[in-house]
């Protein structure tokens, strides 16, 4: 997998608010949803915590490619595209462990996998 350029990356650290996660369902179905228990694992692997995943869940189960949008602390957005994978157990789902919240239950771990990563309309990766 290729690393996020460095101003993905740098905005990344720098991210405003919640990120969006895009998932399809194997109908061809868009879902999109906000997510804010979100890492970066490396600078090729972005981990999502799974809460109260439904929808998305079962995209990401039936082989769903993701999509990340985020906004930057000074107004940019990025989106970062990848396959996705899901752990529950292991040492991603430990690492998620240790960040997330101990209140929320975090039932699995969704690495998107970068792959590509676009400022605007301009393809970084």
């Amino acid at each position: 997998m290729p690393d996020l350029p460095e101003a993905a990356s740098q905005g990344f650290d720098k991210r405003r608010g919640p990120v969006v996660l895009a998932t399809v369902s194997e109908d061809g179905v868009p879902n999109a949803i906000y997510v804010s228990c979100v890492e970066k694992f490396s600078e090729d692997k972005i981990v999502i915590a799974e809460n109260y995943f439904d929808k998305t869940r079962a995209n990401i189960l039936g082989g769903s490619r993701g999509a990340l949008l985020f906004l930057t602390d000074q107004g940019g957005a990025f989106q970062i595209k990848g396959s996705l994978e899901r752990h529950t157990h292991g040492a991603v789902y430990e690492r998620m462990k240790e960040w997330l919240d101990p209140s929320l239950p975090g039932v699995a771990a969704t690495v998107v996998n970068v792959e590509e990563v676009y400022s605007g309309q301009e393809r970084l990766l």
